[in-house]
């Protein structure tokens, strides 16, 4: 009887791990909020003209994203249904404004870079469709999870688009001039590489081109393995 009673306990058990685990990833790649879902374009075409400025944006959101989550998880069940939207927003702007204080504090230059940008996070469509679309139904613990798992997923696709313009755009990757490092290394600086570079990339048109490329790329794949099956 003990025995019967411990392998449904452990299949619980792994099963929850499981789904833990599933709503980590699933914001990484397949909620991902640009290359799927196409959400939050327009940090993504004004702050990608550089590898940190990207990089940067990505942490912002990954720190805005995983407290938010956290907060409205955490009183989700004693905020009425017909306040629910202003109290999300209060929440948002309550911890983006901690945030940029933080960031004029210790890492001018990033603020600088990303100028309003920080500030508009307030109003990131991916922030507020998961407060209200997964952490205002489910634990602190799931919805701190699905938080950082998206913000993941939403950041790296900033890199992405990031380090495709600056180098390509410039020949170079630069590290520490825009990021508090401690130190200021152009990557491939010295290789000669900027005789073939496509300046209008760091330009605004050229987040356009980057993306839609990324894009094309992604949908070609799709229903590349779409033919196979």
């Amino acid at each position: 009887m003990t025995d019967a009673k411990k392998v449904p306990a452990k299949k619980i058990a792994e099963k929850n791990e499981d789904s833990l685990l599933n709503i980590f990833t699933k914001g990484i790649w397949k909620e991902n909020g640009i290359f799927v879902m196409v959400l939050g374009m327009c940090p993504a075409l004004a702050v990608t003209s550089t590898f940190e400025g990207a990089f940067g944006m990505g942490i912002l959101v990954f720190l805005v994203l995983t407290m938010t989550n956290i907060s409205v998880s955490a009183i989700r069940k004693v905020v009425p249904n017909t306040v629910r939207i202003p109290v999300y927003i209060i929440i948002i702007a309550t911890e983006v404004t901690i945030i940029k204080m933080l960031v004029d504090a210790f890492a001018p230059a990033l603020a600088a870079e990303l100028g309003v940008f920080i500030a508009l996070i307030t109003v990131n469509c991916v922030v507020f469709g998961r407060a209200e679309s997964f952490a205002s139904k489910n634990s602190v613990v799931k919805s701190a999870l699905d938080g950082m798992g998206v913000a993941v997923g939403f950041g790296l696709a900033l890199v992405i688009i990031g380090f495709f313009r600056e180098f390509l755009g410039t020949g170079m990757i630069q590290l520490g001039k825009i990021l508090p490092l401690g130190f200021e290394y152009a990557v491939l600086g010295n290789a000669g590489l900027d005789k073939y570079a496509f300046s209008v990339l760091v330009q605004p048109p050229g987040a356009f081109l980057v993306i839609g490329f990324i894009l094309a790329v992604i949908v070609a794949v799709r229903q590349a393995k779409g033919a196979k099956k």
